[in-house]
C-alpha cells in the first residue's frame, strides 16, 4: 500500500478517469488523477487525495462512487452487498 508523499494518507485506490463533486453551493472540482484513500460510509464515500503539497478530501454520494468504479474512472475498495 502507497503512502502519500507528506500526509500520511494509506492508498487504497486511484482515480483513472474524471472524477468531480461539488465544494458546497461552488463549481464542479475535479480530483487528480493518482493514488486515493478511500473511506466508505454507509451512504458516501470520502476520497483523501494530496494536491500540491496539502492533503484534500472530498464526501460522494455512494451511488456516484459506485458508477465510477463500474466506469472505471475509480479502481478502489468495492462496496458491502446490500442484502
Amino acid at each position: 500500500m502507497a503512502t502519500l508523499q507528506q500526509s500520511g494518507i494509506q492508498a487504497n485506490g486511484e482515480i483513472r478517469g474524471v472524477v468531480e463533486f461539488r465544494a458546497g453551493d461552488g463549481p464542479m472540482v475535479r480530483i487528480p488523477e493518482g493514488p486515493v484513500q478511500v473511506v466508505l460510509g454507509e451512504d458516501s464515500a470520502v476520497i483523501h487525495w494530496e494536491e500540491a503539497g496539502a492533503a484534500l478530501n472530498a464526501a460522494i454520494p455512494l451511488v456516484d462512487y459506485e458508477e465510477h468504479l463500474e466506469a472505471q474512472r475509480i479502481a478502489g475498495p468495492q462496496p458491502p452487498n446490500e442484502a
